[in-house]
């Protein structure tokens, strides 16, 4: 299996949010699901769980990002 950058799908309390999502998106969504489940699809988590930790993950990541708030942060 390939290595996914989406590894831990940590149960914390929610805040709900409505999104609209393309069909495309949520088919690649549901596709995801499937390969972090082990290609099965059985089990596999829902869409709506995996786009949290996903924006997490791209936010931890994006360094543009963790440059604007470090120069952002009075010091």
């Amino acid at each position: 299996m390939t290595r996914l950058k989406l590894a831990d799908l940590a149960d914390e309390k929610p805040v709900r949010l409505t999104v609209d999502l393309s069909a495309r998106l949520h088919r690649e969504l549901l596709a995801y699901a499937v390969a972090l489940n082990g290609g099965d699809a059985k089990g596999a988590p829902l869409p709506e769980k995996l786009i949290g930790p996903m924006i997490e993950r791209f936010i931890a990541t994006d360094r543009s990002f963790a440059k604007a708030r470090r120069t952002a942060q009075p010091g």
